[in-house]
Formats: C-alpha cells, structure tokens, sequence
C-alpha cells in the first residue's frame, strides 16, 4: 500500500510537518529506514539515531520535532500511533471461507459459512464456529467448544472441552486453552485427582501467546476478561481470573485462584503464590515473587539484581550469617537494657 504523509496525518489525527505529497509504502526503525518508509520516536535512548535518519517521515512528540531532520508526524502517543499505521499499512491476511479437504468436523458442529478451516483441524460434535472466525492447520476444538466471530487460531491449537473464546480473539501457535487444573488431593502419603470440572471463559480482543497454557477451573470456570494480552509461554492455572486490559509478559506462573485486577502490568518471569488478589492497576517488575496480596496501585519488585560471582558469594556469605548477627544484637540490646534500667534504679534512689 502506498499512501501520502498528508492522508496519513488526517487519518490518525496527527500534526504534519513536512510535504504533505511524501509517499509513504511501509514502516522501519530509525536507523535501517529508506526514502518511503515511516518510523516513530518513542523512547529516549533512540534519541541520538534521529538525526541521521533516513526515513520519510518520524512519528514523534512536540518536544522533539525540531531534531527531527525529515518531514515528522506530531502526537501525543507516538507508539500507539506507529501501532495504528502499521497495522493500516499492513493488515493481515483476508479470511478466505472454506473448510480444508483433510479437517474432520463432528456432528452437530456450526461452522460458520464465512469461517475459514485449515489442513488437518479437528473440530468435536457440537462446537461452534462463528463469521470470519480463522481456524489455522493442525488445531485441535473440543466437543462444544465455543469460537465466536473474528477469532484467529493461527496453528497447533487446542481448546479444551467448555471453552469460550470472545470476538477477535488471536491465539498463536502452540497455545492450549481448557486442559486439566493442577488438583490433587493428599491422602494417606498419595494423591487422589480432583476432577476439573469448570471451563475457561476469554474475553473480546484478548491476545494468547505462543505456547501459552490456560488451566480450566476446577469448579467455578478461568475468565481471562475483554483486551487481556499475555506473551509466549504463560501458565496460568485453575481459577485464575485475570482483570480487562492487564497485560503479562513471556514466562509468568500464575497460581490457581489467584484474582488479578484489570490494567495491570507484570514483567516476565513473575512468580504468583496462590489464592492472591491484585487489585487494580498494579505493576509487577520482572522476576519477582508475589506470595501475598496487593490492595494498592503502584510499582512493586522483589528478587536480588544480577551481581558478579564473586561479589554474588560474598551477600550469599552475609546472608547465611544474619541469624546469627541478630541474635548477638539481641543479647547486646537486652543487656544495655538490664544495665540502664539499674542505672535509672540507682538515679531514682
């Protein structure tokens, strides 16, 4: 697609400057960007790659437009706005309606006339399918499953039985949603499975990374709410709830019944304790460990940054030995106590 730097700038409600008649054909970083390509500046650190940017045109904020040596698009957001161009500039693929000769469909199932059914896709009796939906090679849909409208299963994956994915749900390759909680109950030294009874319930606009997994409940259902984005990678267990719009990255566990408030950020690599509530509007740094609730918005961490081997030896040394350091501050502390009660007794004689 090509298109004009000035259609661009009424479009997304930009502010030009620059030609308004410079042809734009596709996007690229600030520093491998050609003649009709358009790149943003969103972060700071890229700063010092402006200034010798061959790119049409740069997405920018205010304060930085008179660095800018090419035409530039003004806003307040530049990265949102970079998303929206982007996505304009390339859309994805249009959804050609048809079911694959080798896709197995069970009775009763609904698909949809203008869904489309790739290679080797199985779908159980009863399932439904809905309009546009995009059904990728090798997805497995369990007996009464539930797609809705616009949703792209891109490849390799598997809902599980009572699963309900909402309107434009994307979910990536790999990704298996509905499969048996972690329940198992103690007796006498073994364990006694607990059926997972519950399904697992998706919202609108959710995207599901790679290989991501999403434990059905074991009575009461998961529910992943409306515009959730979870990167490659993630478990999340039975009886997880996850708020609107919160937003986790590659490689988080997050433990069953754990309640997770909406337009939250968690970095990769958190660990989640379980039966926890977050409320809302929490952000979690990457690698840490949360084993207790959260009831006010703000920026929480945990975990010791990387340190060189020999000093990392040395806290770990300091560490081991804080027991035992507090425990002769203990005995300093009640015997200066012991000694000024008697030096206030003598006083007061």
């Amino acid at each position: 697609m090509s298109v004009s730097l000035g259609e661009l700038a009424v479009r997304f409600g930009c502010e030009l400057h620059g030609d308004p008649d410079t042809r734009i054909d596709g996007v690229a970083a600030l520093a491998g960007a050609h003649a009709r390509a358009i790149s943003f500046l969103a972060n700071p650190r890229y700063r010092r790659e402006l200034a010798h940017t061959r790119a049409a045109a740069v997405i920018l904020e205010s304060a930085a437009v008179a660095d800018c040596p090419v035409a530039s698009l003004v806003c307040e957001n530049p990265y949102a706005t970079y998303a929206r161009i982007a996505a304009w500039l390339h859309p994805l693929p249009a959804i050609i309606p048809g079911v694959h000769a080798s896709a197995i469909i069970g009775a009763n199932a609904q698909v949809h006339p203008s869904a489309h059914i790739g290679a080797f896709v199985v779908i159980g009796a009863g399932a439904t399918i809905g309009a546009r939906a995009l059904i990728g090679p090798h997805c497995s849909i369990a007996p009464g499953a539930i797609v809705a409208e616009d949703v792209r299963l891109i490849a390799r994956v598997t809902l599980g039985e009572r699963v309900t994915l909402g309107p434009r749900t994307l979910v990536h390759p790999g990704a298996v949603l509905g499969s048996d909680g972690f329940g198992f109950a103690p007796e006498r030294g073994q364990w006694v499975k607990v059926p997972q009874l519950g399904g697992v319930r998706i919202g609108a606009d959710v995207e599901i990374g790679a290989n991501t997994t999403i434990d059905r409940g074991a009575i009461d259902d998961t529910v992943i709410e409306d515009g959730v984005k979870l990167d490659n990678q993630i478990q999340i267990a039975h009886n997880v709830r996850i708020g609107a719009h919160s937003v986790l990255a590659a490689c988080v566990g997050v433990s069953g019944s754990v309640t997770l408030g909406q337009r939250c950020m968690v970095g990769g690599a958190v660990g989640f304790a379980g039966h926890q509530s977050i409320c809302d509007d929490v952000t979690i740094t990457g690698y840490s460990l949360v084993t207790h609730s959260i009831v006010r918005p703000g920026v929480y961490s945990s975990g010791i940054p990387v340190e060189e081997a020999g000093s990392w030896r040395r806290i770990v040394a300091r560490l081991k030995r804080i027991d035992s350091w507090a425990a002769r501050l203990a005995a300093v502390e009640r015997q200066t106590n012991i000694r000024g009660n008697a030096a206030r007794s003598e006083e007061d004689d």
